[in-house]
């Protein structure tokens, strides 16, 4: 039996231990809360409800936008295609593109509603383009 110094054993721990994955930007649906989470980074955040679609995580570092949780999505898709029946969110296999259910809550509410935050919506369907994260969706 050869023995190690503890230095020689941290070098060989080290060496079969795998590196973390970096993060990569995720959308994630929730079909029990019918809701998708969106985050763009691994850092720490803090939550403000902006209305009763969305919610938006902010870095506690930097307080930029990172991040959220969009609520009841597939009842939201159903009333949006009533309310404007010539525009449709386009789902594919399954999927949506996050930027489009933002744009779609700014077009829907922009007449009957002046206290939309519009600056925070713009800014989720910026990090949404940029990141092209869709998430999954389940219209039963």
């Amino acid at each position: 039996m050869t023995m190690l110094s503890n230095e020689e054993f941290a070098k060989r721990v080290l060496l079969l231990a795998n590196p973390a994955q970096p993060f990569t930007p995720t959308a994630t649906y929730d079909p029990d809360g019918d809701c998708i989470e969106f985050l763009v980074s691994a850092e720490p955040f803090y939550a403000e409800r902006v209305d009763d679609l969305v919610t938006v995580y902010y870095s506690q570092r930097t307080q930029e936008v990172i991040g959220s949780l969009i609520k009841g999505v597939s009842e939201f898709c159903r009333t949006f295609s009533e309310k404007m029946p010539g525009f449709r969110i386009e789902i594919r296999d399954g999927r949506v593109k996050l930027q489009h259910l933002f744009l779609a809550r700014l077009w829907s509410t922009q007449r009957t509603r002046t206290d939309l935050p519009t600056l925070t919506y713009k800014k989720l369907i910026t990090i949404a383009e940029d990141t092209e994260v869709d998430g999954e969706l389940c219209l039963t």
